[in-house]
């Protein structure tokens, strides 16, 4: 094993988001099925962006072999004429647990961090050098061992879900390992210098942050916020009071707070106000976006 590779495993073993706690809790079958169709929904997100950033990889070669090689990731997730790619089994994955098809592809009620997260992920390929681009994707090291894990782990556990929907972990078992195989190579014949093996340590360092990123933004989805005990609300003007500024808010900001009285998620208070709004498609991507900023402004306390 090369020096470089060695440094890359051992990063993963540390930071992968295998450690994060909702994973964990995932893999012990703790996750209530709420949580379960939460990380599911918003995990798509991630799902339609790999494409997208192995495409730009594409573009920052002029070797053809690579080309015609990394290519088979894109048609691996878009699917092709022979065969169900990535992205649909993941649909299916969805229609396993419930969710309505057409609003997991629509994207439109992705959690705002997870979003972020996301489109961090493929702002970083598209602004570094295809050396630190590869790296970044060998966190598929550990994803072929992590998604056998994650097979036993719902069969056990989750049995309320159809084997059958399981089929992207199943595609990924086989498919992870020769990929993290193609980038490993890439980066023990490319990553000569100190300089460069520290730039590929840094893009895979930068990548376990983005997934822990994304699992932090789906956990915040399941806390419940309750109005800071440093604001006061002046119900006849819509405004909140806090010690340093006022925060003006409208008739609708109004119905969310009032439903922030920590007893409901983050996610059942958007769901509430879908029912309220039900001809409004965009009033829960509008409800997080709208507690994330109150949550920051010092307006709301959220807690697990």
């Amino acid at each position: 094993m090369s020096e470089i590779e060695a440094r890359l495993r051992e990063l993963l073993d540390e930071r992968y988001h295998h450690r994060h706690p909702f994973n964990v809790r995932m893999h012990e079958g703790t996750l209530t099925q709420e949580e379960l169709r939460t990380w599911i929904r918003n995990r798509y997100y991630y799902q339609t962006r790999i494409p997208m950033k192995d495409s730009a990889i594409l573009t920052k070669t002029e070797d053809p072999n690579f080309r015609r090689n990394w290519v088979r990731r894109v048609r691996d997730h878009d699917g092709d004429e022979k065969s169900a790619g990535g992205l649909e089994l993941w649909l299916r994955l969805g229609d396993g647990v419930g969710l309505d098809r057409e609003e997991v592809a629509s994207l439109r009620n992705v959690l705002p961090g997870v979003r972020r997260a996301c489109d961090a992920y493929v702002a970083f390929v598209n602004s570094h050098e295809l050396l630190e681009s590869v790296a970044s994707s060998l966190t598929e090291l550990y994803a072929g061992t992590l998604m056998g894990e994650r097979i036993k782990a719902f069969e056990k556990h989750y049995d309320w879900i159809a084997p059958d929907a399981l089929a992207y972990f199943r595609s990924r078992t086989s498919q992870a390992p020769r990929d993290a195989q193609e980038g490993l190579d890439y980066v023990n014949t490319h990553a000569k210098t100190e300089a460069q093996q520290e730039a590929c340590v840094a893009a895979l360092t930068r990548k376990c942050e983005i997934l822990w990123q994304l699992l932090d933004a789906i956990e915040w989805a399941h806390r419940r916020p309750k109005l800071s005990s440093r604001a006061r609300l002046r119900e006849q003007e819509n405004l909140i009071v806090l010690p340093e500024r006022a925060i003006e808010i409208n008739a609708t900001g109004r119905e969310v707070i009032d439903l922030c009285d920590g007893t409901r998620t983050v996610n059942r208070i958007a769901e509430c106000c879908r029912e309220f709004h039900p001809d409004a498609p965009q009033v829960e991507a509008e409800v997080y976006d709208f507690l994330e900023g109150a949550e920051s402004a010092g307006a709301l306390e959220i807690s697990r």
